[in-house]
C-alpha cells in the first residue's frame, strides 16, 4: 500500500445500531475500490473486517477493526466498530482514531439506540457526522420515514443530499440533490437517468439541503433571504464546512448488500469528510502538564496514540495507532510516556482486517501498527524523546456485570489469571481480581454476551475451559450482647503438659479489626500470654460461628485467668483465647451482616418509576432523583444490598432498551434480615457437609 500524504487520508469510524450494516457498508466499500476481490458476506463468514472465530460464528462484530482502501486518489481508514452494547470498548477505541463517522441506520427499522450512541459518541469527540440508511433494497424500507425520524432525534442538521425514488416498494433511482442528477445501479456501477417526477417532494428536500447551507455563513444566509439560488460552488463549501465543524450532518443512503449507492457515499467522504491534516492535529501535555498543540508534519517530532491491542497467543501482541504528528519509522525507539521507558519499534505495518503488509513508516494523519512492544498498552502515548508529550487517552465504560470463573480441569486454574490478564490488554473494559475472602476468581465485563465471548476466547486461546458462575457475597458477621466466658485449654501427655486458662469479655465493637485489651490484677495471667490471647482471637475472628465469614466490630477484654509455672505456654494460651470465643461468641446474640452498596441509575425520565419499583424489589432504598447533566436522563440515587444486584445490569439494559447505565460501589454493612440470614446460614452449613 502506498503512502498518502495527510491532505489526503480520511479516517472513517463506521458506527451505529447493532444489524445496520455497518461490516457489510466496509465490504461493499472495499470491493468497489478495489481493495478487495471479492464481496464478503456476514453470513458465509469471510468478510474482512469480521476476522475473528467469535465473530464469524455470531455473525457480528465484537471488536474493532480497520480497513483501509483508496478511493480517488485520497486513502480511507474505515474503522468498523461493534454495534452490541456488551463490545462499546470498539467503540471507543474507533472513535478515538477518527476524524468522522458514518453512523449506518437501518432503512426498516429506523433510529435506534444504537444510532444515538454513535452520535453521541462522535459529538462528544467533535468529529464530524454522515448517516447511511442502509438496506433500501428490502421492501419494507421507508426512507423519508426513517429520515424524519432522524430529523426529529438530531434536530435540523440532518441534511438530505442523496435520497431514493420509490415505485411499488421499490427503488428505482437514486437522486443527488447536490448534483441534481439521478442514478440507477446494476452490480455497484451506477448509471445516469432522468429525474423523475417526485410531486413535490423532491422540491421540499432540496430546501432542507440549503437551509442546512445557509446555516454555515451571514453571507450565505444573506443571499438565501434575499431568494437568490446557491450555485454549485457555494453548496459544496457550504456543505463542507458545516460537516467539518459539525453543524451539518449528511444524509445518503442505498444498499450495501446490492452495493447501489455506496459510490455516492464513498464520493461524499472524498469531498465532505475531513482531511487528517485538519483533524489529527491534537493539544497534549508535557511531563509537568504544560499544553503542547501538535501540528500534522511528518518534519516534527513523532507523537502517536496506541487505540487499540490486539493479542495473539501464537503471533504475540499487535498495537493499532494513529500518528498525530511526525512519523513512526522502523528500526527507530520511541518513548512511552505512561512507563517513562523506551520502546525499539522493529517493524511497521499497514493493516487491512487480519493481514498485516509491512512498510517503512507511518506518516502523520494516518494509522498503522507495530508488534512486539512488551510494555505499550491502549491509551498509552509513544512519541520522539526531543518531544515528550502525553496524548489524550481513551474513555471506556465500566464494567457492570461480575461473574465468578472457573477452571473445568483444576489444573488449568492458574491458566486462568495468565489468559484473562492478556485479554485485558486487548479488551480494557474487562477487569479481574481474585477474591480471596470467597476464594473466587472475579471477572466482570459490560454484559453476559461479552463474558461469553472471553470464557470462548479462553478456550480457543489459551486452552482453558472455564464455568462462569454467580459470585458469592462477602458476608460478615458481629455481636449484639455482652458475655463473659472462659477458655481454658489444659493437656497432660507425659513430660511437660499445656495449660492456659483465659476469661474474656465480648461485647459489641465501633471497629472493623478486633479491639483487644485486658485488666489482668495479681498476675493471674503473665503479660508475656497476652500478646498469644490475643493472636488466638485474632485468627478465630476469622471465621464466626454462624456461617463461616469473618467476625467484624467486636470488642474483647482478657479480664482473668490462671496459668501453670511449668504446663503453661504461649500456644497453649492461644488455644485457650479460642476456646472462649467458640464458647462466648453463640451466646453473644451474634446476627449476620450484609454488605451495602449506594445506586446511582441513569435512565431516561420515563423509566424512573420502573427503577424505583425494581430497587424496591431488591430491598432498597430510594434516597432521591437528581436531573443528570445528560439530555433526558434522571439520577436515581439508592442504597441497595449487594447480594440483590448481581442481574441489574441486565434489568436497565432491558427497561432501557441500552440508554441507561449506573454505578454501585459498597458503602457499608447492615444487619440482614432474619430471612435473609437464614438461607444464607443454611447454605453454607449445606456447602461445608
Amino acid at each position: 500500500m502506498k503512502q498518502f500524504n495527510a491532505k489526503n487520508i480520511r479516517n472513517v469510524a463506521l458506527v451505529g445500531h447493532s444489524g445496520s450494516g455497518k461490516t457489510s457498508l466496509a465490504e461493499a466499500m472495499l470491493f468497489l475500490s478495489g481493495a478487495s476481490d471479492r464481496l464478503g458476506r456476514i453470513a458465509d463468514g469471510n468478510t474482512i473486517c469480521d476476522f475473528d472465530a467469535e465473530e464469524i460464528k455470531r455473525e457480528a462484530s465484537v471488536s474493532m477493526s480497520v480497513a483501509p482502501f483508496e478511493w480517488k486518489n485520497t486513502k480511507i481508514n474505515l474503522l468498523d466498530t461493534p454495534g452490541l452494547f456488551d463490545f462499546s470498548g470498539g467503540l471507543s477505541e474507533g472513535i478515538r482514531a477518527a476524524g468522522s463517522a458514518v453512523i449506518t441506520v437501518s432503512g426498516k427499522n429506523g433510529v435506534a439506540v444504537g444510532t444515538e450512541k454513535g452520535f453521541k459518541a462522535a459529538s462528544k469527540k467533535g468529529i464530524a457526522k454522515l448517516f447511511f440508511i442502509n438496506e433500501m433494497d428490502n421492501e419494507n424500507a421507508d426512507f423519508y420515514k426513517v429520515f424524519d425520524d432522524l430529523k426529529a432525534t438530531f434536530g435540523t442538521m440532518v441534511c438530505p443530499l442523496v435520497v431514493p425514488f420509490v415505485e411499488n416498494r421499490k427503488v428505482q433511482c437514486y437522486i443527488n440533490l447536490l448534483e441534481n442528477k439521478a442514478y440507477t445501479y446494476k452490480d455497484g456501477k451506477p448509471s445516469e437517468v432522468a429525474i423523475p417526477e417526485t410531486g413535490g417532494r423532491l422540491d421540499e428536500l432540496i430546501t432542507a439541503m440549503n437551509e442546512a447551507v445557509a446555516e454555515t455563513s451571514e453571507e450565505l444566509m444573506e443571499k438565501y433571504f434575499s431568494g437568490e439560488e446557491f450555485t454549485h460552488d457555494e453548496l459544496i463549501k457550504g456543505l463542507s464546512s458545516g460537516v467539518r465543524r459539525g453543524e451539518i450532518a449528511p444524509v445518503f443512503c442505498g444498499s450495501a448488500y446490492t452495493l447501489d449507492g455506496v459510490d455516492q457515499l464513498m464520493n461524499g467522504l472524498i469531498w465532505l469528510a475531513p482531511f487528517a491534516e485538519t483533524m489529527a492535529g491534537e493539544s497534549g501535555v508535557d511531563k509537568d502538564g504544560n499544553a503542547v498543540e501538535l501540528s500534522v508534519n511528518e518534519d516534527e517530532p513523532t507523537a502517536a496514540i496506541v487505540f487499540k491491542t490486539i493479542i495473539d497467543p501464537f503471533v504475540g501482541k499487535l498495537l493499532y495507532f494513529k500518528v498525530v504528528s511526525g512519523a513512526v519509522k522502523a528500526d527507530t525507539t520511541l518513548l512511552n510516556m505512561r512507563t517513562g521507558t523506551t520502546e525499539k519499534i522493529s517493524k511497521v505495518y499497514f493493516v487491512r482486517g487480519k493481514k498485516q503488509e509491512e512498510t517503512s513508516y507511518i506518516g502523520a494523519g494516518d494509522i498503522g501498527a507495530v508488534s512486539k512492544l512488551s510494555d505499550t498498552i491502549t491509551g498509552d502515548t509513544l512519541c520522539s524523546a526531543s518531544r515528550p508529550v502525553i496524548l489524550p487517552g481513551i474513555e471506556f465504560e465500566k464494567p457492570c456485570l461480575s461473574m465468578a470463573v472457573s477452571a473445568s480441569n483444576k489444573a488449568d486454574e492458574e491458566k486462568i489469571s495468565a489468559g484473562l490478564t492478556r485479554l485485558m490488554e486487548e479488551d480494557p473494559t474487562i477487569s479481574y481480581y481474585h477474591n480471596h475472602e470467597t476464594h473466587e476468581r472475579i471477572i466482570s465485563g459490560l454484559g453476559e454476551q461479552q463474558l461469553d465471548v472471553i470464557a470462548s476466547k479462553l478456550k480457543s486461546k489459551f486452552g482453558v475451559q472455564v464455568t462462569l458462575e454467580t459470585p458469592k457475597v462477602a458476608y460478615r458477621e458481629t455481636i449484639r450482647k455482652k458475655v463473659k466466658v472462659q477458655g481454658r485449654h489444659k493437656k497432660q501427655s507425659g513430660g511437660h503438659g499445656q495449660y492456659g486458662d483465659v476469661w474474656i469479655e465480648f461485647e459489641p465493637g465501633t471497629e472493623e479489626e478486633l479491639e483487644f485489651s485486658e485488666s489482668i490484677f495479681g498476675g493471674a495471667v503473665p503479660k508475656n500470654y497476652f500478646p498469644a490471647v490475643e493472636k488466638g482471637l485474632r485468627e478465630a475472628c476469622q471465621k464466626g460461628t454462624l456461617a463461616g465469614y469473618p467476625m467484624v466490630g467486636i470488642k474483647a477484654k482478657l479480664v482473668d485467668g490462671s496459668y501453670h509455672p511449668v504446663d503453661s505456654s504461649e500456644m497453649a494460651f492461644k488455644l485457650a483465647a479460642a476456646l472462649a470465643y467458640r464458647t462466648g461468641i453463640p451466646q453473644a446474640a451474634p446476627v449476620l451482616l450484609e454488605p451495602i452498596g449506594t445506586l446511582k441509575a441513569y435512565v431516561p425520565n420515563d423509566n424512573t418509576g420502573d427503577v424505583m419499583g425494581d430497587v424496591n424489589k431488591r430491598r432498597g432504598r430510594v434516597l432521591g432523583m437528581n436531573p443528570s447533566n445528560e439530555d433526558n436522563l434522571t439520577c436515581v440515587e439508592a442504597e441497595v444490598p449487594m447480594a440483590e444486584m448481581h442481574d441489574f445490569s441486565t434489568f436497565i439494559r432491558s427497561l432501557t432498551q441500552g440508554r441507561g447505565y449506573f454505578t454501585f460501589e459498597f458503602v457499608r454493612y447492615e444487619e440482614a434480615p432474619q430471612s435473609v440470614a437464614q438461607k444464607v446460614i443454611e447454605a453454607n452449613k449445606a456447602q461445608d457437609e
